[in-house]
């Protein structure tokens, strides 16, 4: 096995060289083979008019008859303008707040208190959304509610938000990064913790106080892993979260005009007659929609700053 003639290994000897490495990543490489490449022959589902009985690539070929399902219903851009808007906060807020805690969390400088608190943060993930529901309606609920309770009390009018869309972005917000923020600070503590020592300890004794070592050590170091995670979330900007906007806000017709996305409004159109080809094209549509943001994010980061890129 020769070398290039530029000096390069040939493919063949970097699969030699880094064979321990490759054998560590073959269980993701096969993960993600079998669960997101062997389905794509199914996109097919999405222009046929499926039958159970003749399968997906026997099934009667209709071309873009399935996407009119949204194209038609009006809904549009007004489902794909919320499912992006509420992403976006989704993402910028909760990994700005991820960032701030998990800056926090480092700089606690009692161990116990720091492990304490980080499993304190973390519990509302594993909460089911059904739960996160039903606890949001005994708060905000009119008659019953927690917080018109302690409304009641003060002699303040009784707060009806089930019949205000205009507070329900603001809420929905506010519970996710309730919910997400403490898994979401994981990452970001431990790029904190794989930052150089030394590196610390030499900016301590050059006189740089907390704030200067989070300015110029502590962001810079974690510049990397904001950028790739938010290009990896932005792929997603078009699936909206169905399980919080359906426990939460449920099948309210008042609370629709800021509070419907793709997903809610799809299962409440097939609740009655669900249609593989449908959901498919609907899904079809999300993800072409999301490689378009992705791809586009990733020229201009690549652009700015080559290293940060994806591809």
């Amino acid at each position: 096995m020769k070398k290039k003639k530029n000096g390069e290994m040939t493919f063949i000897q970097k699969v030699i060289k880094y064979r321990t490495l490759l054998l560590m990543c073959l269980p993701a490489i096969v993960f993600f083979f079998m669960f997101n490449y062997m389905p794509l022959p199914g996109i097919w589902v999405a222009f046929v008019k499926y039958n159970y009985r003749n399968g997906i690539f026997g099934s009667k070929f209709v071309g873009l008859q399935n996407f009119e399902f949204l194209a038609t219903s009006g809904k549009l851009l007004s489902l794909t303008k919320n499912t992006i808007l509420y992403n976006l906060a989704f993402i910028l807020l909760g990994n700005l707040l991820a960032v701030f805690v998990a800056i926090l969390l480092n700089e606690m400088q009692s161990r116990m208190f720091k492990k304490v608190s980080q499993t304190i943060m973390f519990l509302p993930y594993f909460i089911s959304q059904v739960l996160v529901g039903i606890l949001v309606f005994n708060l905000l609920n009119y008659d019953t509610g927690f917080v018109n309770g302690i409304l009641t009390k003060i002699g303040v009018e009784r707060w009806q938000p089930y019949s205000d869309p205009g507070v329900w972005p603001v809420l929905l917000v506010i519970i996710y990064l309730w919910q997400q923020t403490g898994y979401n600070s994981v990452v970001y503590f431990a790029s904190i913790m794989g930052i150089d020592g030394e590196m610390m300890e030499a900016a301590k004794v050059d006189g740089a106080n907390g704030f200067q070592r989070i300015r110029y050590i502590i962001l810079p170091s974690l510049k990397p892993t904001i950028v790739i995670l938010l290009l990896f979330a932005l792929g997603g900007i078009v699936k909206g979260n169905f399980g919080l906007f359906y426990n939460i806000v449920g099948t309210n017709p008042i609370l629709y005009e800021t509070t419907d996305i793709i997903e809610t409004y799809v299962y409440r159109a097939t609740m009655t007659d669900f249609n593989f080809a449908t959901a498919s094209a609907v899904g079809l549509y999300q993800s072409i929609v999301g490689f378009v943001i992705v791809v586009t994010v990733n020229y201009i980061v690549k652009k700015i700053e080559p290293e940060y890129s994806l591809f």
